[in-house]
């Protein structure tokens, strides 16, 4: 065995080890997508046109990272988080099926305004006949109607922290504790220093939740927020107001739900399909092929686990489509180690001993399978550049499957047929051979070939628009 030999061995078992490390336990480094596991998948619209002018541009984006914060901090493992277009969100959130809450959590505005209460008589009298002076708001509290100062004299932009606290005097009730930075602190200590005795309403997404007396000035930057709240409905407005305010109202354009049994059902799916998929191309490998069926069979498992490796250390998520990726990178694989196998055979045909009928079919053979996967590797990139969630999900599998099968297919295979080959004992590589001398002239047959698929595709496309809309899914019609 040669020194070079010897480390391509270790280079090998090197990657192997390297991905068992990255896919071992399954259930903890292999990330599913909604599709499999269960889980929503919304596409938010931020309304911009409510945002001013120069804001307009960098709107989506800072709402796109409030809603991340929310999210992270909502504990949902492995989200998908991305801006679709120009204005458009995409939210996947596997695992999740309480749909309003987690709506709840990502739409709602958590604008926090601080507004003082109108206390004069007259004024109130007014506003509740219908005529609301200028400069004014009339809102409902409980049971009862406040007159406030429309414009609020503090908001949630200086808030620090806010968490759920417990009202000892009234049952444990949870209320909101809030706490404001050094600039919201005297913001607030001027506030209720020059207006003690006053009432200052905390209003929470235009509803106003508590209305407190100030009996006195209040230096220490902290306040609370009341009204009834369960203990969940206290944590999620804690969440929003510390993970900042939406800079746009944003509106839901699509949601899909996928329910847990239905995500059991797809990787049921898909396991069943690859499983029969690999067993078929191995049989036909192995009959066919024979000992260097054997080499390939070897090479495709070692090209799963180096996939699902490289999912785990990326921390990507398998799809359902992923799992279609996996598939089709099967038959890639199969097709790379059936062009090598065919070139040795004509190699040995010619009379060449084996070790040279190895080496020649290796290096001939090594252009068309380049070739072939860098083309497709150029269409997954394009799927993952411009595609989303699951079709994202696909071009990365697929990326990373070409890859793996190209490093199994021409460099661990070839490891195996060197170390074979060096055995002196090993003197002939059998394999069958259903067609052995064809002269079909492909070339001279072109232009059948031309006319059949023209006749495909223009009958495929005229199929298509005799339909109509009816021939657009709801992805492009809504619903």
């Amino acid at each position: 065995m040669t020194k070079k030999l010897q480390w391509r061995i270790l280079v090998a078992l090197g990657v192997v080890l390297f991905a068992l490390a990255g896919m071992l336990p399954l259930k903890e480094k292999i990330n599913l997508g909604l599709d499999l596991q269960g889980g929503m998948h919304l596409v938010l619209k931020v309304d911009t046109d409510k945002v001013p002018e120069e804001a307009r541009e960098d709107a989506p984006n800072r709402a796109l990272e409030v809603i991340r914060n929310r999210i992270d901090q909502f504990g949902v493992r492995e989200p998908l988080i991305q801006r679709q277009g120009k204005n458009s969100i995409v939210v996947q959130l596997p695992g999740v099926t309480d749909r309003d809450r987690a709506i709840e959590l990502i739409g709602r505005t958590a604008l926090l305004e601080f507004k003082l209460v109108e206390d004069d008589e007259g004024l109130n009298l007014r506003a509740r006949d219908g005529d609301i002076p200028d400069g004014y708001e009339l809102k409902k509290i409980d049971n009862d109607s406040l007159l406030l100062h429309k414009e609020a004299i503090l908001t949630g932009d200086t808030l620090v922290n806010a968490e759920v606290s417990f009202d000892q005097s009234r049952f444990n009730e949870p209320y909101i504790s809030i706490e404001f930075n050094s600039k919201g602190a005297a913001i607030f200590s001027e506030i209720t220093g020059q207006n003690v005795g006053k009432r200052l309403a905390i209003v929470l997404d235009n509803k106003v939740h508590t209305a407190p007396r100030i009996n006195e000035k209040i230096p220490s930057g902290k306040a609370s927020i009341t009204g009834r709240f369960t203990i969940e409905e206290a944590g999620d407005v804690a969440l929003v107001l510390r993970a900042g305010a939406l800079p746009a109202p944003i509106y839901i354009e699509e949601e899909r739900t996928v329910g847990a049994l239905l995500g059991r059902d797809s990787i049921e799916s898909g396991l069943r399909a690859s499983l029969i998929g690999v067993a078929l191309v191995l049989g036909f490998m192995l009959i066919y092929y024979l000992f260097a069926g054997v080499v390939a069979s070897i090479a495709m498992v070692l090209n799963f686990i180096i996939v699902l490796g490289a999912l785990g250390w990326l921390h990507t998520t398998l799809t359902l489509p992923g799992i279609a990726g996996m598939i089709l990178v099967i038959g890639m694989a199969v097709d790379a180690n059936v062009l090598i196998y065919e070139r040795i055979r004509e190699e040995l045909n010619m009379g060449k001993h084996i070790r040279s009928a190895v080496a020649a079919g290796y290096n001939k053979a090594f252009t068309a399978i380049l070739d072939s996967n860098i083309t497709t590797l150029i269409a997954a990139a394009l799927l993952f550049k411009f595609g989303t969630g699951p079709i994202r999900g696909f071009g990365v599998t697929l990326s990373i499957g070409i890859l793996a099968s190209m490093f199994t297919a021409i460099f661990v295979t070839r490891i195996i047929f060197d170390l074979v080959t060096g055995n002196k004992k090993f003197e002939k590589l059998p394999m069958l051979q259903f067609f052995k001398k064809t002269k079909i002239d492909f070339v001279g047959k072109r232009w059948i070939a031309y006319v059949l698929s023209a006749i495909v595709l223009i009958g495929g496309m005229s199929v298509f628009l005799s339909k109509g809309e009816k021939a657009y899914g709801i992805d492009f019609t809504g619903g």
